[in-house]
């Protein structure tokens, strides 16, 4: 039995893949602790970690120096913290998932002997994790051609993203088969951020379609609760059968029984998509400096899993002919279903999970 020591951003991109992490490491004995920041408190409850740790930490920016050099001290003051905390610990080896709050945690551990690897979900190395990287024992990857990992080629492992074990139990449910008469689910979310905008284009699409496929649509949309009003308006005034909520927990039950999901492109969202095997109109969140959520969209595009939508360019009547074309054409949506599946790794968290134990087991003495 080892102590493993997982570290990520406190939002539910980084914290996903390492709650996953989390399960399969349970599973197999080991003990669990989470490094984190303090926006844990929306995720933490679901966490199987022995012991959860808020370290302090700062985003640099490197447009400001004032604000440059108080992040470097508040990553100083963070390292200090989790140096302390990791003696209590006495871990064995230390995965990082991303996010600027990691920096002080792994640096920390590396400082202190403990081996360690960085994984990065989406197809654009992030920020953090390129500094990290330099530091890191194993560079664990989803896609086999990330962007600015060139330079840690020796590092790298391509374990693929883990999701969640109920996004792997809903990827035994077989594609939906469309007929004509069917019902047609449409799954639409998107974070907070994603909710909005959709929460404005999605209802004008939708309006927009011919009556008879109108008729048809079961939809499901995640919608922020100051929205939820105006939003149940649209759909109302459009006649469709809808379930809005602000968050859906289930939100993997509910991709394995739709046709078509409408999505911001995250790596855990893609991941997800993948491994359930459900195609998707994918809306990367824009104006991102390194355009990850784009790059990871078109990696789903260019296979045929999806297709991928420019926030900047769509518009309701964009989007409702390009609807109206997918949801015409159910043999369409089937092979992107099948192509999608193709490119999970549902095999990702067991990979992972190797890795971390192949770092523990090689850990040297523990520091006193």
């Amino acid at each position: 039995m080892s102590t493993i020591v997982l570290m990520a951003g406190g939002t539910g991109g980084h914290l996903f893949p390492a709650m996953a992490l989390a399960q399969e490491l349970r599973r197999r004995g080991h003990v669990i602790h989470l490094m984190t920041d303090e926006r844990v408190s929306g995720y933490g409850d679901n966490f199987l970690a022995e012991q959860t740790h808020v370290v302090p930490s700062a985003t640099p920016s490197i447009r400001n120096p004032v604000k440059l050099a108080a992040a470097a001290l508040k990553i100083l003051w963070g390292i200090s913290v989790a140096w302390q905390q990791l003696g209590g610990i006495r871990a064995d080896a230390a995965i990082a998932f991303g996010g600027y709050p990691t920096v002080p945690s792994f640096l920390a551990a590396r400082l202190r002997g403990i081996p360690g690897a960085v994984h990065d979900s989406n197809a654009v190395l992030g920020r953090a994790n390129h500094l990290l990287a330099r530091f890191a024992d194993k560079l664990a990857l989803c896609f086999e051609h990330t962007a600015r990992s060139e330079e840690f080629a020796e590092k790298v492992v391509i374990t693929g993203n883990p999701v969640r074990d109920r996004a792997r139990e809903a990827a035994k449910v077989p594609y939906p088969m469309l007929g004509p008469n069917d019902a047609i689910r449409v799954l639409v979310f998107g974070g907070s951020q994603g909710a909005r905008a959709f929460g404005q284009l999605v209802p004008a699409a939708i309006a927009l379609l011919p009556p008879q496929l109108r008729s048809r649509l079961a939809l499901v949309q995640q919608v922020r609760a100051e929205d939820m009003d105006q939003v149940t308006d649209a759909y109302r005034l459009a006649k469709i059968n809808v379930d809005l909520a602000p968050f859906f927990s289930d939100l993997p039950e509910r991709m394995a029984q739709s046709h078509l999901v409408i999505s911001r492109s995250g790596g855990g969202t893609v991941a997800e998509l993948c491994v359930i095997g459900r195609p998707a109109i994918l809306i990367p969140l824009p104006g991102a400096i390194d355009a990850d959520q784009k790059n990871n969209a078109l990696v789903l595009d260019q296979a045929g899993g999806g297709w991928i939508a420019e926030q900047a360019a769509l518009t309701p009547q964009v989007l409702a002919e390009r609807l109206n074309a997918l949801l015409s054409a159910p043999q369409t949506l089937a092979q992107a279903a099948a192509v999608a599946k193709s490119l999970g790794r549902p095999d990702a968290v067991a990979l992972l999970a190797d890795l971390a134990e192949k770092l523990a087991a090689g850990r040297k003495p523990h520091n006193v």
